[in-house]
């Protein structure tokens, strides 16, 4: 089963790397992606930043132009800028545009610098299908968008502003089962986002708590979505996609290394890493990626001496000792 958007775009399998601030990078998406994912999502980046070229945000939107199923995610206010921002991606290799309509963060949502963007435009629904329509005019990719269920309970707008971005041309959106106001506490409400996908039209894709194979089955059967994405669960696990997907039966299993070879993937990871954002950052970048491995692995008593290593050799070094004591038989059945 593929998520099809239009005549010549579909995602197969329909289990999408949602994009996360700080985590989503261009080493990140690249691990996924080998695992296997439909649709990996570039961090959020500032429209502005990419017009000004800052040297961070063009890190965030690096494209990785090898990969067919790769988006960029880009926030805005203005709809001009964020219409010349897209333009420049999409001139740069970019294949998919998604519009971010989802982010709570405060220094998002708040007035000034970036903000009153991110989900604070489901406050705006017209200003924010102005946005739409700018970004659709100015590109020749296709145009997506991620929101949430509404600012707060008491406006649950999603399916209205759904509807309205397809008939702007939209061609996908993906709803996260909360509120704004929940952030990222409580339970996701897939069943909340059925009404839109009744009203949107265009495929919607489900977000929110998908960690395994049992809940996106669950938050496909209460939605009724055409796919998942995931986020969270997919941290220190970079196959967790593609396992989903091969639990739904819409993929193949993954090989899940273990042991040395989950090492030298870790290690892979980490070189990767450093070679993107330059020793020094890469250093610090990399910690919480190198500390997610060993979580997933139980052995997070390894953690302090891998993230306080001082250099690239001594990190990696500790990591190997970390592993060594696992079996290296790789694991078709593991999450």
């Amino acid at each position: 089963m593929a998520l099809r958007l239009t005549g010549t775009l579909s995602f197969d399998p329909p289990v999408l790397l949602a994009p996360m601030a700080g985590i989503t990078d261009l080493p990140f998406r690249r691990l996924v992606a080998r695992f296997g994912a439909g649709l990996v999502v570039s961090e959020m980046v500032a429209g502005d930043e990419v017009l000004r070229a800052r040297p961070e945000a063009r890190a965030r939107a690096e494209l990785g132009l090898d990969q067919a199923a790769t988006a960029v995610q880009l926030a805005g206010r203005d709809p001009a800028l964020l219409a010349l921002a897209a333009q420049l991606v999409a001139d740069m290799g970019a294949r998919i545009i998604d519009i971010n309509m989802g982010c709570p963060a405060k220094r998002v949502t708040a007035q000034g610098g970036h903000g009153a963007c991110g989900s604070a435009l489901m406050r705006e629904p017209d200003h924010a299908l102005r946005l739409i329509e700018a970004v659709v005019a100015a590109v020749d990719v296709p145009v997506t968008v991620k929101m949430r269920l509404g600012w707060d309970h008491d406006s649950l707008n999603a399916p209205d502003l759904a509807r309205r971005a397809a008939g702007a041309g939209a061609v996908m959106v993906t709803v996260h089962g909360r509120t704004r106001c929940q952030f990222y506490t409580g339970r996701a409400d897939w069943a909340a986002i059925a009404p839109t996908v009744r009203a949107a039209g265009v495929p919607v894709v489900a977000n929110g708590d998908i960690v395994d194979a049992a809940s996106a089955r669950a938050a496909l059967a209460a939605s009724g979505a055409a796919g998942v994405m995931v986020g969270r669960g997919a941290q220190g696990a970079p196959w967790r996609l593609a396992r989903i997907a091969a639990d739904l039966g819409l993929g193949p299993a993954p090989v899940v290394p273990q042991g040395a070879a989950l090492a030298d993937l870790v290690v892979e990871h980490h070189e990767a890493m450093l070679s993107f954002y330059g020793r020094d950052l890469g250093l610090r970048v990399a910690r919480k990626h190198l500390g997610w491995y060993l979580d997933a692995a139980g052995l997070t008593a390894a953690r302090p001496a891998v993230v306080t290593a001082a250099t690239p050799a001594a990190t990696q070094a500790a990591l190997r000792a970390a592993f060594a004591d696992q079996p290296d038989q790789p694991d078709r059945r593991a999450a």
